[in-house]
This record gives C-alpha cells, structure tokens and sequence, in this order.
C-alpha cells in the first residue's frame, strides 16, 4: 500500500507484429488492441470476431485472445490459447512474456519467471518484454533484478514512464531515496497522464522536501478544477503533505479533505456490514475448532493492524533479527483462504467449524508452500499483510505455532494518519470518511482483544507509543514472545538491509523518533475525528 501499482500495460500492437496481414485484417487488430487497452473487453472480443474469420493463426490474433481470456480470469482458456500459439510461434517474444504472466498470476511464480526470463532474451530490445519482466520481479520481491529490468526500459526508451515508474519503485525499496526522488522528478519534467502519480509519489517519500518552484507547481495542480477526479484526489493528497510540512495545517486540513471527498464519491464501504462480519467471526471461534494436530507455523510470524499504526516498523525490527526474513506484504493467506472458500461455496465464517485436523493441515501445508522462497536464507520469515487481522483465528487453525504480533497506536494519530493517506485502488475504502475510520478502528481493537484473550501464547498485543518510549525494553519483550534470542541488531532496525515496498519505507531507515504524533498540531481541526471515535467507544 504504497507507491500507485505499476499495472500490467497493454500497449497498441507494433506495425512488426501484423506483417503479412491484409490492411482490413490489421486495422481490425489494431481495433481490438485499444479496446483492450481502454479495459472494454466484450469490445475487443467483437473486434476480433473478424480477425479470427480471416487470421486466426496469426501470433497478434492468438496474443490478444489470450490477453483478453487472461484479463477475464479465464486461466484455463489462456494457458490453451498460448500452448497452441506458441507450438507454431516459438520465439515470439510478446507471446512468451504474456504466457508468463499468465503462469505467475496461476500461482506457477517460478516457471512464469521462467518464461519471462527466456523472452527477454529472446527480444533483448523490446522495452514491452523487459517491462512485463519487471512488473513481475517487483511484485516477487526481488528488487535487484526488477530495478536492473527497468533500467532496461529506459535505456531503450528513456521516455518510457512505466519503465521509470518501475525504476523508481524498486530504488524505493533498496532505500535509495534520493535516486527514488530523482525519478519522480524525471517522470514529472516528462509529464503526461502519469504525472499526478509522479508528483504523489515524490512527496509520499516522507522524507523528501520540495522546493519553492516545485511547491508552487504542486499547489496550481491541486487547485486545477479542470482536471479528472483521480488526478485531483492525487493531487490534493501530495499538497497536503506539503502544507503539513510547512506548518499550514489549516491549507493541510482543506486540501485532505478536498482529495477524501473525491475518493469517498467512488469507493463502496459499508461499516455496519463489516461490524457484523467481525460479530460472526468472533462468535464462532469462541470455541475451539478443531485445528491441525500437526506442529506447523513456527516458521512465520504475522503482523497485523491498522494501516499507519506501526506494522512496518515492527516488521523492521523483526528482519534486523539475523534469523527473520522481512516478506512485507504477502497475498498468500487471503489467497488460500478465499480458495477454500471457493471450493466449499462459502465463507470461511460458515466452514470453520466444519474443517477437520486433516483439512486444516492441507492448508496450512498449503500456505508454507506458497512461502517457501522467503525461508530460501533464514528460517523465519514475517507476514505483515495488515488487514490479515480478521483471519488470525484461521491461520491458527492451519499454523498452530505461529506468533501474531497485533499492532496498536493512538485511535487519533491511526485514524488522521490513514485519512492522509491515499491507498492501492479499493484496498481501504473505509479510509475516507471519520466515521467509517472510526467504526474499523472499534471493530480492530474489539477483534484484536478477544484473539489476545483466545490465544494468549500466540497472539501479542505491541503498542507503538510503548515502543518509541522504552524501545529496548519493547523489542527484548518482542523477540522473547517470538521465541528469538536478542540480538543488538534489532536495537539498530534502521541499518537492516531489505526491501521495503510500504509507506514507511523511508522512515524505517531513520533511528526511532518520538516526535511522531501529528494530531495535536491541527487543534480544533481535528474536532470531527475525536468526536467520531468518542461515538464509537
């Protein structure tokens, strides 16, 4: 939940990939390309109807089939569509890398590397493949080989905003903050549709400063009613971290809340339906399911919170630790949550009580798999999805040796700190209003007590404000929960060299700091936000 995502790109086909095609056959892939580029599939798909009647053996007809089955969820079918075009079109490079993406978002992450790999060789000068390369290093973690990929990009094509976006990215998460900063500034001289994310992007470094000009500049876009709602929302989010940093928190304030009635217009969130989801989970685990009777879970442990209440500094302290790997942000206990789920057709809250020790174990087994590269180099690793909260009684279901660390900060300085925030599209839609801020804040701190009190050998309570006041104490008392020996290395978290891909990638690398509450410092400003969470105690 940091930096915009750097999405997969679909970029109108080369005039080299429709040679020997009739004009009337290539205009008619040309036309299915940008429908797909603008996400209309039942577009695209009509517009090949031709394109297929004419050419369906053609590699462009057979990339943008599999692209649009891809897109559409459709695994089953794309993996087929590439097969058969690839048994004739072996090294078309397009055709590789996209067969590559597919077996990665399947959940084959090393044989779609494969595949990427090999079509980057295959077509060692086209930006498109190294991009996807890239795409998929980043999200792997292996930030090295995505920012080595990128560079790529952009000695091929220095104007290549993705390529810089993607750049910028993996500098981020090495810690280069200046390089980072630099690419930002690049991409913003470059301009264009990315440079609301640019300009974002640059200022959500936390610890980067603009200039004057650059200040000016920034405060004219926030302003500008011209402009699309998304770009405006980006806008205003980045000028309020200016301000704020100036000490306008008058201008802050206005220009936050310009970019979260944006945001609100659009994202669905429904807190009383979410309050009874955390109801039902409660109830059922009240009573012991039956979990997995074998001793799984050591391995991991999870992080869980409030986005903005300390996760990612604790999961810094946890990889200073010479025996944890920092995994940061993983999809994987959702993932194999929402498969059962789809297996049996219903929600985990409706099957818990029914799994057996057998069924338990099988996922557990499956989560450690989906994890195995994070223990490539220690044995332990962190897990710091922070919404994984609500699954806490799952997961120890599956891994009943796992430690949860549950992290807590001050509901105002959790909450104003979340407003100020913008998100991954629809990930916290509840961010945008005080009131729903508010009423997840009670539903975490309600659901994270009862996982203390069910599971109190596993699940610790670690409070932030705790931590920057007595940080040795805290950290012994952490790793001791962990089953960790101290080591003084944790005491230096900030020295750890790991990617980072959060929001306090920047702040993590500076020693603890105090002075960190904000809230005070806008007054009566912040009067609504302290009433909403009074209403909710």
């Amino acid at each position: 939940m940091a930096t915009p995502n750097v999405q997969n790109p679909h970029e109108p086909a080369p005039s080299t990939r429709l040679q020997g095609l009739a004009p009337r056959t290539a205009a008619m892939l040309i036309d299915a390309a940008r429908l797909v580029d603008r996400l209309d599939y039942d577009g695209a798909e009509r517009a090949l109807t031709g394109a297929l009647a004419l050419a369906p053996t053609h590699p462009e007809t057979q990339r943008l089939l599999g692209l649009i089955a891809h897109r559409r969820g459709r695994h089953t079918e794309a993996e087929d569509i590439y097969r058969r075009a690839l048994a004739t079109h072996p090294y078309d490079a397009t055709l590789v890398s996209q067969y590559g993406d597919l077996r990665v978002d399947a959940g084959d992450s090393d044989g779609g590397l494969m595949l990427l790999r090999h079509a980057s060789g295959l077509a060692s000068a086209d930006a498109g493949v190294w991009l996807r390369l890239g795409i998929q290093l980043d999200r792997r973690g292996l930030h090295d080989e995505a920012l080595a990929a990128g560079r790529r990009v952009v000695a091929l094509e220095p104007d290549h905003r993705l390529g810089r976006l993607l750049v910028a990215r993996n500098l981020h998460a090495l810690g280069d903050i200046e390089g980072t900063a630099a690419e930002y500034r690049a991409l913003i001289a470059l301009g264009g549709d990315r440079v609301h994310q640019a300009w974002f992007s640059l200022v959500d470094l936390k610890t980067i400063r603009l200039d004057a000009n650059e200040a000016a500049a920034l405060e004219r876009h926030a302003l500008d009613t011209r402009q699309s709602d998304n770009a405006r929302a980006i806008f205003n989010f980045a000028y309020g971290k200016v301000c704020e940093d100036d000490a306008r928190y008058a201008d802050a304030f206005a220009a936050f809340a310009r970019a979260n009635a944006i945001m609100r217009r659009s994202a669905r969130w429904d807190a009383a339906a979410f309050s009874r989801e955390v109801d039902e989970t409660m109830r059922v685990f009240a009573e012991p399911v039956a979990g997995s009777t074998a001793p799984l879970g050591g391995e991991v442990v999870f992080v869980v919170g409030l986005p903005r209440s300390g996760t990612t500094l604790i999961e810094q302290i946890l990889a200073a630790h010479p025996r944890v790997e920092g995994a940061s942000e993983l999809p994987d206990l959702p993932a194999v949550v929402a498969a059962e789920s789809a297996r049996r057709g219903l929600p985990f809250v409706r099957w818990a009580t029914q799994a057996t020790p057998a069924d338990w174990e099988r996922l557990g087994r499956e989560y450690l798999a989906r994890t195995a590269r994070w223990r490539a180099e220690r044995p332990r690793f962190t897990d710091k999805l922070p919404n994984n909260w609500p699954l806490i009684g799952v997961a120890h279901a599956m891994l009943p040796d796992a430690k949860f660390v549950a992290c807590h900060r001050d509901p105002v300085e959790t909450c104003w700190s979340c407003y100020k925030q913008l998100f991954g599209p629809g990930s916290v839609n509840y961010a945008y209003d005080f009131g729903d801020l508010a009423a997840y804040w009670r539903d975490y701190e309600r659901q994270s007590r009862f996982w203390v009190e069910r599971y109190p050998a596993h699940v610790r309570a670690q409070r932030y404000e705790a931590l920057l006041a007595e940080p040795e104490a805290e950290i012994r008392a952490l790793l001791d929960f962990c089953g960790l020996p101290f080591d003084e290395a944790c005491l230096r978290s900030h020295e750890a060299k790991r990617g980072v891909r959060t929001v306090s990638s920047g702040q993590v690398r500076q020693p603890l700091r105090r002075d960190t509450a904000r809230g005070p410092r806008y007054g009566d400003l912040l009067a609504p936000l302290r009433d909403a969470l009074k209403a909710v105690s």
